[in-house]
């Protein structure tokens, strides 16, 4: 008996061509990209077009942000690779319509707008805000390495460039010298107006390596000088309001450093393939060479309100300027500001208050009460009697406070896990441009990407029918009972 199959011909001519929409699924990605995109204000990318209208027709800047953003959402981030999406890929060749652009325009489009593109991070911002998706309830902040497109074997310290520096002229003085005798060898074989040779590639080599290190080095000595600057600008203004200006009692304090003569610590390090990142201890415990990247996220749907990149491996810095970017972009201030004891310090406790915005930021790693023994009420009188110290810690010990800062794991920390992916699933790896202007820039399109693909699941939630009642055996008639949601709660 021959076995009958359903016809297949992939060589087969269509009489007609296929439409996209036959090929796709009605809720694929694709379509939600481009409902998406559709709704963004891409006037800044049209604007740049107009400036100078001469040469070939560029592509549409609506189907480059498509594609770009559809990549984003798969976790695709190579140009090459999103060049491959619009020939190899259904939901890209959709979003192309049919074009190709190489990665060579992929990529000089990513460098053309980054500004412009980072901006769609604002968007994605405002865009959920509409949607209803953020409470403004409970702000948390906090900050996770991420690679650096760099290797930290390819770092040194300040001491060992000074070594090294010492070592790699006494080498090019050795060559030279070399060099020196070869030459007048050869003069005196062929003559001073015969051609002469090119540099020696090791002495070429060793010039080159000693320009890198100079110039990591200079780097380091006017970051010691600045710092210095600021120590001594922070002391002066320090004695200036301390009691109008009567002495401290006490030893009298060490004086500081001259600028002038500063130096940097010789465990000082600077990396030489991305000289803006820095070494840093991973939330694993490992060091890399990377950035920190920050977010403040809405403890409603996940959403990432701010965003920014950081060289410092310690958070402390970025917590007034996540704030401040958080109220900006929204356009209210949120009830509560959550962060980790990273954050603390007396200086940010005082510009929360001075800015009237309600954190919780433990000021130190101990437990401050227990939820057995939350700490009692008090008057105003007496709070306002207590240190900045005294008081961040009275906030946290609160029963209201435990409860509002034991909800910051579960808002900030899922967001950093679902944008880098799991060990079988990754997503986000690491930075691929260099430097730290490159690097926001390309944080802020991981977060849009990050509130874009909230949003798509939110409308799609919002559309999709309601999920069926539950069933649960009745296992004395052994049969299958309905209950009804008032039921289930009783």
């Amino acid at each position: 008996m021959s076995i009958r199959y359903k016809p297949y011909s992939p060589e087969q001519p269509h009489l007609l061509p296929p439409s996209p929409q036959d090929w796709l699924p009605e809720d694929h990605l694709a379509y939600m990209v481009r409902a998406v995109v559709s709704t963004l204000e891409l006037e800044s990318f049209h604007r740049f077009y107009r400036k100078d209208p001469r040469g070939a027709l560029p592509f549409d800047p609506v189907m480059m942000v498509s594609i770009l953003l559809y990549a984003w959402c798969s976790d695709i981030y190579s140009s090459r690779k999103i060049s491959m999406l619009c020939t190899g890929d259904l939901g890209g060749r959709y979003l192309a319509a049919g074009l190709q652009p190489d990665f060579h325009t992929i990529n000089t489009f990513r460098l053309r707008h980054g500004d412009a593109l980072a901006d769609l991070f604002v968007q994605s911002v405002r865009l959920c805000q509409a949607a209803g998706m953020m409470s403004l309830g409970n702000v948390s902040i906090d900050g996770s390495k991420i690679a650096a497109n760099a290797s930290k074997r390819k770092a040194m310290s300040y001491s060992r460039m000074v070594r090294t520096e010492e070592d790699i002229r006494l080498q090019i003085a050795e060559i030279q010298r070399r060099s020196n005798a070869a030459d007048a060898q050869e003069d005196s074989l062929f003559g001073k107006d015969n051609i002469g040779f090119d540099l020696p590639k090791e002495l070429k080599r060793h010039e080159t390596r000693l320009a890198k290190i100079l110039e990591a080095k200079k780097q380091l000595e006017a970051e010691a000088r600045q710092a210095a600057e600021a120590k001594a600008a922070a002391r002066k203004a320090k004695q200036s309001n301390n009691d109008g200006g009567k002495p401290r009692r006490g030893p009298k304090p060490k004086e500081p450093e001259d600028p002038a003569k500063a130096v940097p610590k010789d465990s000082a390090q600077r990396g030489f393939t991305d000289p803006d990142s820095r070494i840093m201890k991973s939330g694993t415990g490992e060091w890399m060479q990377g950035y920190n990247a920050q977010a403040a996220v809405d403890g409603e749907y996940q959403v990432i309100l701010a965003c920014e990149v950081t060289q410092d491996a310690n958070d402390k810095r970025m917590l007034v300027p996540m704030v401040e970017k958080t109220i900006a972009q929204v356009g209210a201030k949120p009830s509560t500001f959550s962060a980790d004891p990273g954050f603390y310090s007396e200086d940010n406790a005082k510009a929360m208050e001075d800015m009237g915005v309600d954190a919780l930021i433990p000021p130190d790693k101990e437990r401050c009460g227990t939820p057995d023994n939350p700490a009692p009420a008090m008057s105003e009188e007496a709070f306002a009697a207590l240190s900045i110290k005294e008081k961040m810690r009275h906030r946290v010990s609160t029963a209201e406070g435990r409860d509002a800062y034991r909800l910051r794991k579960g808002i900030v920390e899922p967001v950093f896990g679902q944008i880098k992916g799991s060990a079988g699933n990754p997503g986000y790896l690491g930075f691929l441009r260099r430097g730290l202007t490159k690097a926001t820039q390309e944080w802020s399109w991981v977060c849009a990407t990050h509130n874009f693909l909230k949003y798509i699941r939110f409308q799609a939630a919002q559309k999709a029918p309601p999920a069926p009642p539950k069933q649960k055996r009745n296992s004395r008639r052994g049969e299958d009972c309905v209950f009804s949601t008032v039921e289930m709660a009783i």
